[in-house]
């Protein structure tokens, strides 16, 4: 039987985020530079059939696991942010951003020898246009792995940990083992937003959170009927042995696959889609600051799935905030 997700209250809602507060979550993984060039199309290019996009503004945000870590904190945690950054013009601006948001970069190692990872949107018409990406992939020394986990065991009363991986080369095999055996020795939740070279590698997650196209490359299925998402969820439970699996299925919303075999649905949130970029972060970081306030894990699907919608209305990486979360719930509760 599957079962819809829960309606919550605004009140309820209230009462988890208000129960952040004083709480960390490290957030382990590829942190980047995202960078965007704002402006208006008017006309085709005579060179090529592309379009001239006159610049308004340019903007530079956090990315990557650093946009977990943002959202983290507009809704009322404290971040400890982990990984790695280049001793480059990008790290600066990156580290001066980190600062000002009030974020604890402590765990991030700088390394002179690799370029800070840098996204660069070109947005036109509030749509965007091209994406270019500098980057380097190679998986991080041993001494990086190293400054990562002594920063975690560094840290006071952590209420969580997420892996944010990225295949940049921060969410290495070794590092995923250390600091899982360390999770479990302190009993501290562990969230996972995964890619596909370390998939099957986070074991005993208490919420793994793949979208449709990763869970069917690990698992070599389609995942494109309900019932495929249904099978491929329940194989996801048993083959990590995690204590809940929660796919997200983007226009078609997530679907939830606990351990004690309840299986819950709940549709798309998004009333006009602007922009899905950053969505599975703010997810993610919705379900972690949540459960660490005492949620159950209904709760905190819930409140994700509204989040990731209520960003997807808005152009850019954006983080979620208090107030969208209870406009959603509002909207919710009218609509649905």
């Amino acid at each position: 039987m599957i079962n819809s997700m829960l309606n919550l209250t605004v009140s309820r809602v209230k009462e988890i985020l208000s129960a952040t507060k004083g709480k960390t979550i490290a957030v382990i993984g590829d942190v980047m530079l995202d960078r965007y060039f704002w402006g208006s199309v008017s006309r085709i290019s005579p060179e090529a059939p592309v379009p001239v996009i006159d610049i308004e503004k340019e903007t530079f945000h956090l990315g990557g696991a650093a946009n977990v870590a943002n959202n983290l904190k507009s809704l009322g945690i404290s971040p400890l942010l982990c990984g790695i950054l280049g001793d480059d013009n990008s790290g600066k601006m990156f580290a001066n951003i980190a600062h000002e948001s009030g974020i604890d970069a402590s765990g991030l190692y700088l390394h002179p020898g690799r370029p800070t990872t840098v996204k660069t949107r070109i947005i036109g018409n509030n749509q965007q246009i091209a994406r270019l990406d500098r980057e380097v992939r190679d998986a991080i020394p041993i001494d990086i792995e190293q400054h990562i986990l002594k920063a975690l065991q560094g840290a006071n009363n952590l209420s969580g940990i997420i892996f944010e991986d990225y295949n940049k080369g921060t969410v290495t095999e070794f590092l995923i083992l250390e600091v899982m055996a360390f999770a479990k020795m302190n009993n501290i939740p562990v969230f996972v937003d995964p890619k596909f070279e370390n998939f099957y590698n986070f074991k005993q997650a208490t919420v793994f959170k793949p979208n449709r196209k990763e869970a069917s490359m690990a698992l070599g299925l389609p995942l494109s009927t309900r019932e495929e998402v249904i099978i491929g969820g329940k194989l996801l439970l048993e083959k990590l042995d995690a204590k809940n699996v929660m796919l997200t299925l983007g226009a078609d919303g997530m679907m939830l696959f606990e351990s004690n075999g309840d299986v819950s649905s709940v549709e798309t949130r998004a009333r006009m889609v602007a922009d899905v970029s950053g969505a599975g972060d703010t997810a993610i970081a919705t379900m972690a600051a949540s459960i660490a306030a005492g949620s159950t894990i209904k709760e905190s699907a819930t409140m994700a799935n509204l989040a990731a919608g209520a960003v997807c209305e808005k152009p850019g990486i954006v983080s979620i905030t208090p107030n969208e979360i209870f406009d959603s719930v509002v909207r919710n509760s009218t609509e649905y």
